[in-house]
């Protein structure tokens, strides 16, 4: 079978299984008598060994095997959940991530991980208890391995157990000096037939009788004589150096045979996905011993028929694709609408209408089909958060509200890495340790609240913490010590501005760098990629109660909302979450103060720009004006007018980029294409508001 086709299904799959994993064994740790979580843990690492198996990804079906073998012990009630195994099955998750990543990178996935493997297998034998165990020292017994059987066998044992008959697991070794093994073990076959019924040897009966396996070999034996009779007539056999009998019920059974290989299992749930996601696909019906299987892997729910999958997977390039292909539909219908104005024909002008409602509905579809919720950025980070809180000593509780907020793809791509510095941060500089918290008088667990919610055309996202908060002097004094404002300017900034001096490039008020939050690097890298990304952050802080962080995105970077103005002879396009107002004000209201123009706004006074000026516009010229029009934009709390000739009117434009050779163009985020073919540039509100 050719197995590089399904690689991208097993990736996705994997990371699914994984995150389930670490969400599982979190609620876990929070409720550790919970035996169902640790069903469902075990289920997700089995599905997981298969697929690794069927894709010949050996290192994580082994490690994924030691810990099925914990886990089962935990399930069954022979052990119960520690720190100590929490610890050695979150590292090896952590070590089947770092396997999968290396597979995408294009690797084979192996890796070193004896020592997890190591103190995974001293769980199952209790010996971690005694002490630190050692990759290179630890000693295991194996246990019996067991082997396959069909489901017909299978039945056959286990009706034998039902009816009363003696079913044993036999593993006989013979002399390692002996000359002859397959004489001996024909006279072992032929001893134990005379007592009851061989149902499957392993190697099998012609392999050997030519003396096709080492030293041993295992079979099923169903008899009515007991065991000790049974040992005794095997060790006659001259030779003979042991004999492992195992008496099975049902129970060990289950664990000892398995009705059909792993492999086979993970096959068959890699072509019903695939069956899931390819409707045409046309699947081969499954042999007996595959349905008892797959009966095992999905039951419909009780009193219902089973329930469709009704979700597909879908390359994020061909919804880029198909996304450019609408962009050019949308200017043509821009083009339309223009033409339809102009010719002023009914019949024309009702179709362009129509045409422009189903493209409404389209365009609607489309960006929904690149939204994705945001709980694919959030839910990698309670695991994160334990751990930190583990390293630092400290009790956190991360309550995360809006997880199904949706962005567009190309955001929460590009989101997470802010959001991991923004929390570690919380954990590291925001929540005290238990101590000093009891000393204050605070609950010894601090709250970590993660929110998410629309508002508007934008979408916020809060890290909000109940820890030390910030302190305004302990700011300014390490902004003055490193020239970042003046004695006299520090003095005269709001609580807001000083706490926006925690983004300026370099600034920390950490007293040693240390590998949690930062490493060195100060929050300048978080808002300058929100910013990049159309956004903006800010922070509010109440000392000794806590801080929050706000982070404002847009919903989608493809197709915006803008208003069209001129400036002479050229258009440009102000996007309309980042406006207002528009009015018109009158030469005589525009007042200079220390060389830079201003207006009053509102019972405030914000400055005024000219575009033509900043863009150095040739045929137009705002002093010549008597009455100027402007807009009135905003980045968080400042606000700027900027100086237009004209307003063309409020129009949806798709972003394009400028390309590779024009980069880093001042307060120009990209260009669109107009109805009439021309191209307008689109003004970056927030390069213009310092």
């Amino acid at each position: 079978m050719e197995l590089s086709q399904y690689l991208s299904m097993f990736i996705d799959e994997s990371k699914e299984h994984l995150q389930s994993l670490n969400e599982n064994l979190l609620n876990l740790e929070s409720n550790p008598k919970d035996i169902s979580i640790v069903h469902n843990i075990f289920r997700s690492a089995h599905t997981l060994k298969g697929m690794s198996a069927t894709m010949g990804f050996e290192d994580i079906a082994a490690l994924t095997h030691d810990m099925e073998n914990v886990l089962d012990l935990v399930r069954n009630s022979k052990i119960d959940m520690d720190s100590y195994i929490f610890d050695c099955i979150f590292k090896s998750l952590d070590s089947l991530e770092s396997m999968v990543e290396d597979i995408i990178q294009g690797g084979t996935g192996k890796a070193d991980v004896s020592p997890i493997v190591a103190s995974l297998r001293s769980i199952v034998t209790g010996d971690y208890k005694k002490g630190p165990v050692a990759a290179t020292t630890v000693a295991v017994k194996e246990p019996a391995k067991g082997i396959e059987v069909d489901e017909f066998q299978y039945s056959i044992l286990q009706q034998s157990i039902d009816s009363g008959f003696l079913v044993f697991y036999i593993e006989v070794s013979v002399n390692e000096n002996c000359v002859l093994k397959a004489a001996r073990a024909y006279m072992v076959f032929d001893a134990m037939e005379r007592m009851g019924e061989i149902i499957k040897s392993t190697p099998s009966v012609q392999e050997i009788e030519q003396e096709k396996f080492d030293r041993s070999f295992s079979l099923y034996f169903i008899s009515q004589v007991d065991q000790a009779t049974l040992e005794k007539e095997i060790l006659n056999v001259s030779e003979i150096a042991s004999a492992v009998i195992i008496t099975v019920d049902t129970e060990s059974l289950s664990e000892l045979s398995r009705p059909i290989t792993e492999v086979e299992t993970a096959r068959q749930e890699i072509a019903a996905a695939v069956a899931a996601a390819v409707p045409n696909l046309e699947v081969a019906a499954p042999k007996a011993s595959e349905s008892a299987a797959n009966a095992g892997v999905a039951k419909p729910v009780a009193g219902g028929a089973p329930v469709a999958s009704r979700t597909i997977r879908v390359d994020i390039e061909r919804l880029d694709t198909l996304m450019n292909l609408f962009s050019e539909l949308l200017i043509d219908r821009v083009r339309l609408e223009q033409l339809a104005s102009e010719v002023k024909r009914n019949d024309l002008t009702e179709t362009v209408e129509h045409m422009s409602r189903v493209s409404s509905d389209l365009q609607n579809i489309v960006l929904k089909l690149r939204m994705v919720p945001v709980d694919s950025v959030f839910n990698r980070f309670p695991r994160m958060i334990r751990d930190l809180a583990k390293s630092l000593d400290k009790k956190v509780d991360l309550v995360i509200t809006g997880a199904d907020t949706e962005l567009d793809r190309t955001v929460i791509d590009e989101i997470g890495d802010p959001l991991v510095h923004l929390l570690r941060n919380a954990v590291d500089h925001g929540i005290e340790s238990i101590s000093d918290r009891i000393a204050v008088g605070k609950p010894e667990q601090g709250t970590i609240q993660l929110r998410a919610f629309h508002s508007g055309n934008h979408v916020f996202i809060e890290i909000e913490e109940d820890g030390k908060g910030i302190y305004r002097d302990r700011v300014l004094k390490t902004a003055l010590k490193n020239g970042l404002v003046t004695a006299e300017q520090a003095a005269k900034l709001t609580d807001h501005e000083v706490y926006n001096l925690l983004f300026a490039s370099g600034f920390s008020t950490a007293e040693k760098i240390s590998d949690i939050s930062g490493r060195g690097v100060g929050l300048d890298v978080v808002k300058t990629k929100i910013q990049m990304l159309g956004g903006h952050v800010q922070v509010d802080s109440k000392p000794g109660f806590g801080s929050k962080f706000s982070v404002q995105l847009p919903l989608t970077l493809s197709i915006i909302s803008a208003m069209l103005v001129r400036l002479g002879n050229e258009k440009y396009a102000i996007p309309l979450s980042s406006i207002v107002e528009t009015s018109a004000i009158q030469k005589s209201q525009i007042r200079n103060i220390q060389g830079s123009k201003m207006i009053d706004y509102r019972k405030t006074v914000i400055p005024l720009l000219s575009l033509s000026t900043l863009f150095q516009v040739p045929d137009f010229n705002e002093d010549l004006e008597e009455e100027t029009e402007i807009v009135v934009v905003r980045k968080g709390d400042k606000q700027v007018a900027l100086m237009v000739d004209e307003f063309i009117g409020q129009q949806e434009i798709v972003l394009k980029t400028l390309g590779k050779y024009l980069t880093g163009i001042f307060a120009i985020s990209g260009a669109t294409i107009l109805g009439d073919g021309q191209v307008a540039l689109i003004i970056d509100p927030n390069a213009l508001i310092k």
